[in-house]
C-alpha cells in the first residue's frame, strides 16, 4: 500500500504528461518575444518605423501618426500566424519580408525601402510588441 501523498509511478507518468500538454497548448499561437530577435531593438525599431514612413501604409498601434489604410493594419502583430499570408510568422521570414518583400511575395505592393537587414532586426522586434 502506497503512503498517504505518494501516488505511485502511474500517476507520476500521467502527472508529467499532463504538464507536458499544458506547455504545448500555453505555446500555441504565441510568437518569439522581441528579445529573442537576435540584435534587434524595439526602441529603435519604433524610430525606424516613423523614419521610413511605414505608417502612411499600415496603422501601427504605438507609432503617432501610423494611420494609413493601403496595407493591412498592423495589431497584433506578434499573435498572427503568418505573414502576407505566405509564410509562417517567424523572426527570420519576417526579417527577410521587411529586408526585401518581393523574395516572399513577387509583385507584392509591399515596397523595397532599402531597409538593412539590423535595421529590419529593429522593426521586427517592435512589432512582436504588438500583443
Amino acid at each position: 500500500m502506497a503512503q498517504a501523498g505518494i501516488r505511485g509511478p502511474w500517476w507520476n507518468g500521467q502527472l508529467a504528461i499532463g504538464l507536458t500538454w499544458l506547455a504545448l497548448l500555453g505555446a500555441c499561437g504565441r510568437q518569439a518575444p522581441s528579445s529573442l530577435i537576435a540584435g534587434g531593438d524595439p526602441a529603435r525599431g519604433r524610430i525606424l518605423i516613423v523614419a521610413y514612413g511605414c505608417g502612411s501604409c499600415h496603422v501601427i498601434p504605438g507609432v503617432s501618426g501610423a494611420s494609413g489604410l493601403v496595407g493591412p493594419p498592423l495589431t497584433q502583430f506578434a499573435h498572427r500566424g503568418f505573414i502576407a499570408g505566405e509564410v509562417p510568422n517567424n523572426s527570420e521570414f519576417l526579417v527577410r519580408w521587411i529586408s526585401v518583400p518581393q523574395s516572399i511575395e513577387p509583385g507584392t505592393a509591399m515596397p523595397n525601402l532599402g531597409v538593412s537587414e539590423g535595421q529590419a532586426r529593429d522593426i521586427a522586434a517592435y512589432l512582436y510588441t504588438l500583443r
